[in-house]
């Protein structure tokens, strides 16, 4: 495994990072494939002997059981100092707004209830998970400088945001000497590029880390097109993002096929090894052991300048999707 400074921060973190979506209680999650404590025992266990470090949750997975399957995982697996996890908080509720709860309160009992479900006092990394237009950028950044102030997260990073959004915030944060956002987790992987536009070189220019959600489509950059597998047939959220622009796309994934055969590596090794020459750590999600497997050797796969342009020059200008196509 490889390492790799996060941005404008001292956090050492893997190149990998595994992203926890998958866990939790089926009863409370969107998809049937979630796996159980036992299980995500399993795949954390195998991801920590493999070196990752890295792990992404949210509150919003499976209503905080993701939160709390990891927390425990780690907890039998891993010195609390030796890892880096990061969660995420949603935007004030309708009824939070009818309440007056405001964003300091908000924040607050979000990020206590994420530090209970893990069972940890303090996070490394607490991620702005989209952008909130019911309330003033000025109040969010102060309640999470203050978070920082008491301890209970190192650095702050956000989520599904426009550069220029970041950009803002960030510079209201710097005139009052408050942490900034030192990373940005955005929707970006071989077949939906359209962060390249502006957060790439936004995020190049001022040293912002790129950890990107989707690094694999939903596992459509896995496998050759029609191949069928339980997530692409179940995950509906995944199929509006991706499946209407299938025809354009399926040329891209092809390539991706060619360059696996002529290496003898995995599809995953190929895709994920085109990413880390644009971001610091990618978010992968795994439930199966295999997974693990082929985003760990993705790090050691050197593609060439012709490998990579042969991958690229296929791509054309896609609508945004997802959380993004809201971000108005």
């Amino acid at each position: 495994m490889q390492y790799i400074q996060l941005g404008n921060s001292d956090l050492s973190v893997s190149r990998i990072c595994l992203g926890c979506m998958g866990f939790g209680d089926s009863t409370k999650g969107l998809h049937p494939w979630i796996l159980d404590q036992d299980a995500t025992d399993e795949i954390v266990q195998q991801a920590l002997d493999a070196g990752i470090n890295f792990f992404d949750t949210a509150i919003s997975y499976a209503e905080g059981t993701s939160e709390l399957y990891l927390g425990k995982a780690l907890a039998k697996f891993a010195k609390r100092e030796d890892i880096v996890v990061a969660t995420k908080f949603m935007p004030r509720t309708e009824e939070e707004r009818a309440n007056q709860v405001s964003a300091r309160e908000h924040i607050e009992q979000s990020l206590n209830a994420s530090l209970d479900h893990l069972g940890m006092d303090y996070v490394d990394l607490y991620i702005y998970h989209m952008w909130d237009y019911h309330t003033p950028m000025e109040e969010i950044m102060d309640a999470l400088d203050a978070m920082v102030k008491a301890g209970k997260t190192r650095y702050i990073g956000i989520s599904n945001a426009y550069a220029y959004q970041i950009a803002t915030a960030n510079a209201y944060a710097r005139h009052r000497n408050q942490s900034q956002f030192i990373s940005i987790q955005g929707h970006y992987n071989l077949i939906f590029r359209e962060e390249e536009r502006e957060m790439n070189r936004f995020a190049k220019d001022n040293n912002i880390a790129l950890t990107p959600y989707s690094a694999l489509a939903a596992g459509r950059l896995s496998r050759l097109p029609g191949e069928k597998s339980a997530r692409l047939v179940s995950d509906q959220i995944a199929q509006s993002k991706y499946d209407a622009s299938a025809d354009q796309d399926d040329a891209i994934i092809q390539r991706v096929s060619e360059l696996a055969e002529k290496y003898q590596v995995s599809m995953t090794e190929v895709s994920l090894a085109w990413l880390l020459t644009k971001v610091a750590a990618p978010i992968v999600g795994a439930t199966k052991p295999h997974h693990i497997e082929g985003a760990v050797k993705a790090v050691d796969l050197q593609l060439t300048e012709d490998d990579i342009n042969y991958l690229e020059d296929l791509y054309t200008p896609h609508p945004l999707v997802g959380v993004m196509a809201y971000n108005n």
